[in-house]
């Protein structure tokens, strides 16, 4: 409909990303005992249709507990991440070796998020979102500092520290007191949570951070920065830029609704993405949803129509600057010529897009994942785990499917095999979970 400018394709960082998500309807558990079961993975998966996501499902626990099993060794596959164009001091990890170890996933029931261990499939450590504990946390965004944001549906975000290094004493108790299991610590004892920033939405869905500043002397990312959006009762929408290390208000604007501008609905902007401009990103729920990009430089916008008919629910923006949309369909969207391209791939919800050489578009099809041809859009692999609704990639390469209720599978995407931990609680997790997308995009070009 609009447009402004085009993202640059020669910048030493690519793009972040963010996936959205829907409806609640698993069955949760109530305080998610450890639960770890490995399968192999023979035939291809079902799809179970496409999600509607009109509103959100409240979840309820069931009081049930799982048996641990331990897994066998996995081989390691870091060919997703290699060392900067010109090398560096920092080393070719750029501090992956702690922080990104993990998988962040939001129990929205519980009002909590669950760390989870990406090597052996463990939780290690659950933390309460919003003092009320009644937030219905969903999306979750992993910094370049390995830190997760988290924004929750009823209004607030909160960021976690995932080094115990970082943490602060605040509760008047000697040493850290902070959660490394399942079991999560009250709001005021927790005392590796960074900030909680309160904000009154009627809805609040999106959160992604930004690349920051990278300082080559201290091998740090610094100045970091975080953006949300939330609708208001009168019918408007706020995007906001957010401090990193406060989650102060840096910027703010409010979008148009109706005509041309966004669609004005309950759930306002439901996915969101930053690219390597350090733009922001936001794609609308259903068939006749809009795109948003926020030009970071002087908080001006641009607004696309998408393909009617899908009914959109993922999102994502790949490492080479190609927006996706996901569903039952894949809508590919070039930002420098401003054209589509859709294909029946037989998907469901969430979506994330491997940044290595000819890597796949990973989708949720509800029972586990199919991986999608970039170029072609045809579909190359389908694989069955424990059910699945928003999908991540860790640093070694595997896939990660996150149900909807207490599951999350890690997945082979050679052989299929995986993993399931069965502790969550109320699951519901759509964004850069694991920080794969923005460190991939985020290191600085030799």
């Amino acid at each position: 409909m609009m447009t402004k400018l085009s993202i640059s394709q020669s910048l030493g960082f690519g793009l972040a990303l963010a996936l959205s998500g829907c409806a609640d309807d698993g069955t949760p558990r109530a305080d998610g005992a450890e639960g770890i079961t490995t399968a192999g993975t023979t035939g291809q998966a079902e799809t179970n249709g496409e999600a509607n996501g009109e509103a959100d499902a409240e979840a309820n626990g069931d009081g049930a507990t799982h048996d641990e099993s331990e897994t066998g060794s996995e081989p390691t596959k870091w060919d997703t991440i290699g060392p900067a164009d010109g090398g560096s001091s920092c080393g070719a990890g750029w501090g992956a070796e702690l922080e990104f170890s993990y998988l962040w996933a939001a129990n929205s029931a519980q009002g909590t998020i669950s760390k989870i261990d990406t090597k052996t499939v463990k939780e290690r450590g659950r933390y309460i979102v919003r003092p009320d504990g009644i937030g219905s946390p969903s999306r979750t965004s992993v910094s370049l500092t390995g830190h997760v944001a988290v924004a929750n549906r009823n209004g607030g975000v909160t960021k976690i520290y995932a080094d115990k290094s970082y943490c602060k004493e605040s509760n008047g108790i000697p040493d850290i007191q902070t959660s490394g299991s399942h079991i999560f610590l009250p709001w005021d004892q927790e005392e590796c949570r960074a900030w909680h920033r309160p904000m009154d939405h009627k809805s609040q869905r999106p959160v992604a951070w930004g690349p920051g500043t990278f300082n080559a002397t201290t091998c740090q990312w610094e100045d970091e920065e975080l953006w949300t959006s939330g609708t208001n009762q009168d019918g408007t929408l706020d995007i906001y830029l957010l401090d990193g290390e406060d989650g102060s208000t840096k910027e703010q604007i409010s979008v148009v609704l109706g005509d041309d501008g966004l669609n004005e609905d309950f759930f306002g902007i439901y996915g969101a993405a930053v690219d390597g401009n350090g733009d922001f990103w936001g794609s609308q729920l259903g068939s006749n949803g809009r795109l948003i990009r926020v030009n970071r430089e002087d908080m001006t916008y641009d607004i696309w129509d998408t393909p009617t008919n899908p009914h959109w629910y993922g999102m994502t923006v790949d490492s080479e600057g190609i927006v996706w949309l996901c569903s039952a369909t894949v809508g590919r969207f070039d930002p420098a010529t401003e054209t589509w391209v859709t294909a029946e791939v037989g998907g469901w919800t969430g979506c994330m897009a491997d940044a290595k050489d000819n890597g796949l578009l990973w989708m949720s099809n509800g029972n586990g994942v199919v991986g999608i041809n970039r170029d072609t859009l045809q579909v190359e692999k389908t694989w069955v785990a424990a059910g699945s609704y928003g999908i991540s990639i860790d640093f070694e390469g595997y896939i990660w499917a996150v149900a909807s209720g207490t599951n999350v599978s890690k997945i082979d995407p050679d052989t299929g095999d995986f993993t399931t931990y069965s502790g969550l609680v109320g699951a519901y997790t759509y964004s850069d979970m694991t920080g794969y997308a923005l460190s991939n995009v985020g290191k600085p070009s030799g």
